[in-house]
């Protein structure tokens, strides 16, 4: 990549996550370019630089994401790949559903139905994987024999599960929560000795950084 149009892309990147956390929270109909140049703290000028309209904002962001899920180790014969994957999986399952939020994917829907669609077709096309892969460790013996696909929806509850009043009420930070899911899916996952060859001091502190991201977004 010429050395210019890398440097505008981590400025378009740095940009979009500065608006990010707003849309996640807030959607983006009602943003005004105005509005997205003060979130952005920069000005008018600056942000036409990199964006000429919302739309490419939103499009730039839906760009991300997609290319964020396709970011999944290539298959390997070795029976060592199925841990660094289911690693990389949990860690993806998480920020993915805290940043790709019920209000966003409504407005990205009416407002904007191609970059919906192929956000929906990654999101397909992931779940499609994660299944080939859960079914690839049980036919080689690592992965006890459940259905994938229920791994899978359980992903749905953490919306519920990280939530300000349901964290309050059960006295629960994010941290205890993330850390309890990825064992109880490490548990569900590996077979009793397999378990060993996971190598949790590698997630610790990828799941204290998630924690802290989360609960700021809270």
């Amino acid at each position: 990549m010429d050395h210019q149009i890398e440097k505008q892309h981590q400025m378009r990147q740095k940009l979009s996550n500065k608006i990010l956390g707003h849309v996640r929270k807030n959607g983006f109909q009602n943003l005004k370019m105005d509005e997205i140049s003060k979130i952005m703290d920069v000005s008018r000028a600056t942000l036409y630089k990199y964006f000429s309209t919302k739309e490419d904002i939103i499009t730039f962001i839906v760009s991300s994401i997609v290319d964020y899920i396709h970011e999944m180790i290539e298959h390997s014969d070795s029976d060592q790949v199925f841990v660094p994957r289911f690693q990389q999986s949990f860690e993806q399952s998480i920020l993915l559903r805290e940043y790709i939020t019920d209000i966003f994917l409504r407005e990205l829907e009416s407002s904007y139905p191609e970059n919906y669609d192929r956000l929906r077709e990654a999101m397909k096309q992931r779940e499609h994987q994660e299944l080939a892969f859960y079914g690839e460790g049980i036919q080689k013996g690592i992965f006890n024999d459940i259905d994938g696909r229920l791994i899978i929806m359980q992903d749905d509850l953490l919306r519920n599960v990280l939530d300000v009043k349901y964290l309050m009420e059960n006295h629960l930070t994010v941290y205890q929560v993330l850390i309890n899911y990825y064992n109880l899916k490490k548990l569900q996952l590996f077979k009793p000795d397999k378990i060993k060859m996971v190598d949790d001091s590698l997630m610790i502190p990828k799941i204290e950084y998630m924690a802290q991201k989360i609960s700021k977004n809270l």
